[in-house]
């Protein structure tokens, strides 16, 4: 049975002070996945192997064009863990996320070394992640914050659901020009900058692989676990209904910031591993000292504002870090 404070610790995350509409919509519609924390850390405490986490989120309109400030955090926070744990991790971006990534794993006290980069170009990208899944596969494959193609009238249909696919309201409010393409939050299709990750995804489901997902806003890997009209229901904007992902995983992480969700992952393994003593170490001092070498090493972008600050979805420090500091308080160090 699982301790009640990976309970609490999910509650820390699903907020939304962005407004950002998956979390903030269960003010009036019914929770996506709850409980899946829970059964996220369970999972991944069990699985045996090498753990990959896949993240970077590219924002070509920011000036200069990088990888954002939410997801490689929360992915180096979690690989830290992971490794204090005694597990083998790998972090997985690609070429064009490669220098922010691999400075989240330096901020973090990581070797870059860890990093694996898959080129951006969608031929030999999956030829990569076809070649990197069949070396040296994954006991785990875990997503965060990391963009996937969207719906196609086979994916909607072939989601779970209590009733029929709405194959109708799918068909004349997503044109089919924009199925199965990645596409950003303003629902601009971002293939060309985007490296097909998501294979690896699907490798791991043909072959059985465990997978989680972690993300905030409908567009990431993982998504699919939520059917689309749900999802559709909580998003807001013209584009809403182009946005899900069509990737399901076996467990899926929602929180208002997806570094949150990978805080409260790795936090909540500790706490089931008993080992709750090495998160100790990480202060809200220490989040922020990170965030800032993370921009200035590397130009890391706020994926909201599109600017190199040591800010996530363009929350200021202050609010970002709320989570974390209750979830230490759930742990007992403040």
């Amino acid at each position: 049975m699982s301790d009640p404070r990976l309970a609490e610790l999910e509650r820390l995350i699903r907020r939304d002070p962005g407004r950002r509409g998956l979390i903030s919509a269960e003010e009036t519609l019914p929770p996506l996945c709850p409980g899946h924390l829970a059964g996220a850390t369970e999972a991944l405490l069990n699985s045996e192997g090498p753990v990959w986490i896949v993240t970077g989120f590219y924002i070509p309109a920011a000036n200069p064009p990088a990888a954002e400030t939410d997801g490689p955090p929360g992915a180096a926070f979690l690989a830290a863990i992971l490794q204090q744990l005694g597990r083998p991790v790998r972090v997985v971006t690609d070429d064009h996320c490669r220098p922010v990534v691999a400075g989240a794993l330096r901020a973090a006290d990581l070797d870059p070394s860890l990093l694996l980069s898959c080129p951006v170009d969608p031929a030999e990208g999956t030829e990569w992640c076809r070649d990197q899944f069949a070396d040296s596969p994954p006991g785990l494959l875990l997503a965060i914050e990391r963009v996937g193609p969207s719906h196609t009238l086979d994916s909607l249909s072939g989601q779970p659901r209590s009733g029929l696919a709405p194959r109708n309201d799918f068909q004349a409010r997503v044109p089919a020009e924009t199925w199965d393409h990645c596409h950003n939050m303003r629902g601009v299709c971002i293939d060309a900058h985007t490296a097909p990750l998501h294979r690896l995804f699907e490798a791991a489901s043909e072959r059985g692989a465990p997978t989680i997902g972690i993300g905030d806003g409908g567009n990431e890997i993982g998504m699919g676990t939520v059917p689309w009209e749900e999802l559709v229901a909580r998003l807001a904007g013209e584009h809403s209904a182009r946005i899900p992902c069509r990737i399901a995983t076996d467990w899926t992480v929602l929180a208002g910031v997806s570094n949150w969700g990978g805080f409260a992952l790795a936090a909540a393994a500790a706490v089931l591993a008993g080992r709750p003593e090495i998160l100790r170490g990480w202060t809200a001092e220490r989040h922020y000292a990170a965030l800032q070498q993370l921009v200035s090493d590397t130009g890391a972008v706020d994926g909201v504002t599109r600017m190199p600050e040591a800010t996530v979805d363009g929350l200021p420090f202050e609010t970002y870090i709320q989570p974390w500091e209750g979830m230490r308080r759930v742990l007992g160090f403040a």
